[in-house]
This record gives C-alpha cells, structure tokens and sequence, in this order.
C-alpha cells in the first residue's frame, strides 16, 4: 500500500481544483493495488514552507502535482523543497504546464511527467511504483526512480466517466468556486490553445445532468464549465441550458462559449433564465481577418456580433468577450479599431489579454519565423512583434490598466458614457488617456474617482458640474456604506423631507450617505437592498 498526496496550487483561495479530484477517482477506477489517497489545495499566494508542511504531514510515498501556467513559476523553488524536506519521495508531475514541457521538469526535480489525460496514466505508473518499492531498491536503499515521461492515448468516455464530486469533495469545497467538465477537446485548433490537441468528446449527458444538480446544491455561488467551446454541440448545448434554467438554485453557471454558433432557439431560451444565473464568456479574439487567418481561428464574426447583441437586449445574462493583442499581422491601430468595435458591442466586461506563448502551441513553435518575442518566464507573455512594439505593447497596458479598474468592474459606467458622448472621442483614446493620467495600482477608491475627475476636465468639451453628478450617481451605484468623496459633494445639507419621502419609497430606512443632491438640482437615492444580479450595480432614484 502506497500514501499518495495529490497537490493542486490554485491561482486564489476561491478557486477549486477539479484536476485532483478526477485524478483520486481515476486511481480508485483503474489502480489494481490499493493506495491511500489524499487531496492538498494550496493557493499561489501561501508561502512555500506552509504548502510543504501541508503536504509533509501525510507521509507521502508519492506527490503528484497538477501544472498550469499560473502556478509554473512558484513550482521551481517549491519543488526543490518539497523535494529536500520529502528526499525518498516520487514526484510526479502532470497537466499543460509539465505536458508540453516534460525534459524542463524532469531537470527542475520531477522523477515523472504525466503526459496528457492523467485517469489511466497514473494509476497504472502508481502501481508499478508500489510494485518496485515493495520488491526491491537500489544499492543506496533509495526507491527505483526512472525519470522518464508517461504517455497515454484519450480516454474514450463509452460507459461512464469518473466521477470527482465525492462526499469529502464537498467537505473540502466550503462554497468556493466549483469547476466541471461535460466535454473534452474542441472542434477548433487555434494556433495560440492546447484544447485542440485532442479529439472532441462529450460525457454521457444524464450523467453530466446528476452533477449539475449536485454542484448547485453545493453552497458553491458560481459553477464554472470547463468546457472549451461549450456551444459546439447545438442541441446538446439547448438540453444543458434547459435543464439549468429550470434547476431552483441561487448558482451562478459560466460558459465558455462560441457566440456566432449560437442559433435562434438557443437564444430564445437564454432569455428565459433568471437574472445573473447565466454568465457567458465569448472569446472574439480579433476582428482583424490576417490576424485570425494566421491563428488558425475560425468563425463568422458578423454573425457573433448580432448574437451578443440578441444577447445583451434580454439583459439577463452576464456577457464576457475577450480580445487577445499581439496575435500575428495586427498592428496597434489595427488593434484599436478592433477594440472600439467590441466596445460598442456594450457587453459587461471586456478583457484585453495579452498573447502567450503556451508550450505545445502551434504560434509559439511559429514564433521564432514570425519575428515573435516573448517572456522565457510563464505566462509567456509577447514583449514583442513585427507588428506590435514593445512601446505599442505599452500603450496598451495602460490601456488595459484604465478599463480593468473602471469598466470591467462595472464603476463609472455614466461617467464613461458622458465623456465618449461629450467628446466624441473613441473608446480606446478614451481608456488610453485615463491609463496615461491615472495609473491605478492599489490606488483609493475614492482618490481614482478624483484622478478621473481630473482627468476628464482636461476635455474642453466635458462640463464639470455635468462630469460630477455623474460621478455621484455612480459612486452610490457601486459604493455601499461609503461616504461619497469630499469634491463631489455639495454645500447644501441633505433636508430631512427627501430623507422621509426616500424611506417611504424603498419601504426601509437609508443611512445619510445613501442620499445626496446633484448639481442639477435633482435629489438622488440608492437602494442599497436592491442590487442587479447581471451588473453587479444599486438601483438608483431620482426623488
């Protein structure tokens, strides 16, 4: 009998691993000796001495630990002391990061590399490890290691997946965020992903069904589908959809999803869930076709385009598009324009990633032809192209920084709308000059509200008296139980009459900083018990 430890190094404390937990089935299923298996979850952000006692503690014969990007970096010095504290330990790595990257970790310390879809894989190295610990070591006494890379085929899911939501799974997820997976693979093979590497395949869909329901009674708020296009299926997507929608539950369920694959009746039904029960993420990528071409990323962008319009009129979904810098042939302004046209989209958050040049990817194996430079640490990250400058890369991180702390979590909305109105000026200009004027790294709440202010005034068109009351009445939309700053209020006290008329309309008292009058003249209130469950935003009144 072997003392297994399973290590999963989360990017927050909020996040759940689902990688370990189908591995301790998989080892269940297909291990023919017995082993002792215990689950460790630790977080990027414990110090290396903690996660080490953690995993001491279990007397373990053999660690296997799941590897990603976001945590690849931190494994170097934590590996190399797991490895003085724990020296007769096996360690086994898998997962995309050691996949694609089998010889790198092999010499950081690893004795195996899981290369692929682990539930058979390590299982089967698992018993020939307790097979030669029990029968025989080497001269020194030390375990017999063979630091070679295991390899397996896909699984093919004909009868019944593993299962990883056990009876302790739910003990240990404590309503963090819960992760599931109803399919593996993808149809598509972008040149900048791993997901295409291998062949599509969906689990048995009453059984996916069974986990949806247990998830949702988990105490978990959001249940996020690791699915990489979930959409590719039609009517499989239309069933799961279904069934969600009609679950009695106070989950949040996200998507990853392809907004053009989406067709009439799908669309009907999603403006039927429940407000903020449904988050979707649609990756557009680029909405320049060289770029797109040479990623390899397929699609109809016309078409997603009037899908996350369809979308967003219901306006009871949370909608997510992502856009990616740096891929190949698009230039900044190429870049810019693209941006400006997924703006106008209105969706509720807008992520401006940067490329990465993933081991295993098809554009990092490119780079090197294509004049692509990029960071020899993870995430990889581009810091160069013939396309993109490492100024122009710059410009768009500030760019970034700006729409990060404003729109993407969902403050200032008015505000914004107001000055690109005002102005007329684009939204990228509009985030690049608040990203040059206000770089926001832990700065106050209420000290960002004055950069903007300050910011903003710099436009001849933006009336300031105007620019404050939008402000104002954004601060009461997203701020709970905080004063509103010192420059935005008026002189003139708040009257005890709009205090009255405010309560007997909300039907429960508000607190003085809940209420304020505009410059306008006009008396505004939050709901501070009324909060949209897609935007995140208090209902705001005019008395």
């Amino acid at each position: 009998m072997s003392k297994v430890v399973l290590l999963a190094i989360n990017a927050k404390y909020i996040h759940s691993s689902l990688s370990v937990w189908v591995l301790a089935g998989g080892i269940a299923q297909y291990s023919r000796l017995f082993h002792v298996v215990e689950i460790v979850e630790a977080t990027i952000n414990q110090e290396d001495s903690e996660i080490v006692s953690l995993v001491a503690a279990q007397t373990p014969d053999v660690v296997g630990i799941s590897t990603y990007i976001w945590n690849a970096a931190k494994l170097h010095g934590l590996l190399s002391s797991l490895r003085k504290r724990l020296p007769d330990t096996v360690f086994v790595l898998g997962g995309p990061e050691a996949s694609h990257n089998a010889d790198h970790w092999i010499a950081q310390g690893a004795d195996y590399i899981i290369q692929g879809e682990g539930e058979q894989s390590l299982p089967n190295l698992l018993d020939q490890l307790e097979t030669h610990r029990t029968q025989g070591t080497q001269g020194d006494g030390s375990p017999v290691r063979f630091p070679i890379a295991q390899e397996n085929r896909p699984l093919v899911f004909l009868v019944f997946p593993i299962d990883p939501y056990s009876d302790k799974y739910f003990a240990e997820l404590g309503g963090r965020m819960a992760y599931l997976e109803t399919s593996r693979g993808c149809p598509f093979s972008c040149a900048f992903c791993l997901s295409g590497d291998s062949s599509l395949r969906f689990f048995p869909i009453d059984s996916v069904k069974d986990q949806i329901k247990r998830l949702a009674m988990s105490g978990s708020r959001t249940i996020k589908l690791v699915d990489r296009t979930f959409n590719c299926n039609t009517e499989r997507a239309y069933e799961l959809f279904e069934y969600i929608i009609g679950l009695d539950t106070d989950c949040c369920f996200h998507f990853e999803v392809a907004a053009d694959l989406f067709d009439e009746k799908t669309l009907s039904l999603l403006a039927t869930a429940k407000p903020g029960s449904i988050q979707l993420e649609a990756g557009i990528q680029s909405f320049y076709p060289p770029a797109l071409e040479a990623s390899s990323r397929s699609g109809d962008i016309d078409k997603a385009e009037q899908n996350i319009t369809s979308l967003l009129q219901a306006g009871n979904i949370h909608l997510h598009l992502d856009l990616i810098a740096g891929l190949p042939y698009e230039t900044l302004p190429d870049f810019q324009r693209g941006f400006d046209r997924a703006y106008a989209l209105g969706s509720h958050t807008l992520q401006l990633g940067f490329l990465k040049l993933l081991h295993g990817s098809a554009l990092r194996e490119q780079a090197a032809s294509l004049g692509i430079c990029y960071s020899p640490d993870p995430p990889y990250e581009i810091t160069s192209s013939p396309w993109l400058s490492a100024d122009d890369l710059q410009t768009l991180k500030k760019a970034e920084n700006a729409l990060q702390r404003t729109y993407n979590k969902g403050r200032f909305l008015s505000t914004l709308e107001y000055v690109l109105s005002a102005t007329g000026i684009s939204p990228f200009s509009l985030f690049l000059s608040l990203g040059n004027s206000a770089p926001n790294h832990g700065t106050a709440l209420d000290t960002y509200a004055m950069q903007l202010f300050e910011c903003f005034t710099l436009f001849p068109e933006v009336d300031d008296m105007l620019l404050k009351d939008k402000l104002t009445w954004d601060w009461l939309s997203m701020v709970k139980g905080k004063n509103t700053p010192a420059f935005l209020k008026r002189q003139d006290p708040r009257s005890k009459e709009a205090s009255i008329q405010a309560e007997k309309h909300l039907c429960h008292p508000i607190r003085r900083e809940e209420l304020t009058t505009l410059n306008s003249g006009k008396t505004i209130y939050v709901d501070s018990q009324s909060r949209n469950p897609v935007t995140g935003l208090y209902k705001v009144h005019v008395l």
